[in-house]
């Protein structure tokens, strides 16, 4: 269940308790009337169903609360009343397939913002990385790959194509392409500083690396797998299932693939450079076909949905 919190000018109030009223899966209808004071006006309280929230959140923009006024949307952990179980049974469809689409774009404009903590996760990310790639050592990789925000901004122009979002769109791509060309910029250096103080060398980087060569040899599976990553890293984000975020961030070789061609570059070795390169730019590539086309489709499904609730209405 979703909860609520509307602040409306008055002559607006009627309309939006009617529109609560008359959509499937809300319960919980309060009304303070006069109990806002910036801005001034009623406090509308109501819960919803998961599945008709995105219609109901339609609805209200309709009718310009966000403009006028305010909506402010919580999910609730807990829940106990039959009248709210009775109301999720009368919206169609299950919860965890419901898209909120408002708070997707809302969710993905803040996780693509170019901002100094972003740089600061991606370069620390690489940097880690760039150790693991030296030392072939795959716990290094894994965590190196815990870290990297990168999945924000790929989400962020996912969300922006399929929402027709330009300013989105420009907002990820810079803070992608931004981030990973500091990130690889930083890391070039620390190689160099690594190798003054004994800690890298070129020897390690060439030599036998059963753990970590696949990171610039790109291959099929590496599409395949980058593409059913970036369809399940969407899904945990429509279905605010972020847990398996974790498990996403650690199936795809984006960072380490940027830190290889980083620590390449810093000994000249041109043949890891590209490799690496090539395998980062198609593991992003896979990534953002998979999360639009899944978008795609939850976005026709969810038109069916919400065409389904009308009519139960």
């Amino acid at each position: 269940m979703l909860h609520l919190r509307l602040i409306t000018p008055p002559e607006k109030t009627g309309d939006v308790v009617r529109l609560i009223e008359g959509t499937v899966g809300t319960t919980h209808l309060v009304v303070l009337p006069g109990a806002a004071r910036d801005p001034a006006g009623d406090v509308v309280l109501c819960d919803v169903a998961r599945e008709a929230g995105d219609e109901l959140l339609s609805g209200l923009q309709d009718l310009d609360i966000d403009g006028c006024g305010s909506i402010a949307v919580e999910n609730i952990d807990l829940s106990l009343s039959q009248r709210a179980d009775e109301a999720e049974a009368e919206a169609p469809g299950e919860s965890a397939d419901a898209v909120l689409w408002e708070h997707l774009t809302d969710a993905t404009h803040e996780e693509s913002t170019l901002s100094v903590t972003y740089l600061a996760f991606i370069t620390l990310a690489t940097m880690i990385a760039a150790c693991g790639v030296v030392l072939d050592n795959a716990i290094l990789i894994v965590g190196a790959m815990a870290v990297g925000p990168e999945f924000g901004p790929l989400a962020g122009i996912c969300t922006a194509v399929v929402q027709r979002a330009p300013r989105l769109a420009l907002r990820s791509l810079v803070a992608l392409l931004a981030g990973f060309a500091v990130a690889m910029a930083v890391t070039v250096g620390f190689s160099h500083f690594m190798d003054a103080v004994g800690l890298f060398s070129e020897a390690k980087l060439e030599g036998d690396r059963p753990n970590t060569g696949f990171i610039y040899a790109p291959d099929w599976f590496s599409f395949v797998v980058a593409i059913l990553a970036g369809a399940a890293g969407t899904l945990s984000l429509t279905s605010a299932k972020s847990g398996a975020l974790v498990g996403v961030a650690i199936s795809v070789t984006t960072v380490p693939a940027a830190a290889n061609a980083a620590v390449a570059l810093s000994y000249g070795d041109t043949r890891q450079t590209w490799g690496s390169s090539e395998q980062l730019l198609l593991n992003l590539l896979a990534i953002l076909l998979a999360g639009t086309l899944t978008l795609l489709v939850q976005k026709g499904l969810w038109s069916k949905q919400r065409e389904r609730l009308r009519k139960t209405g």
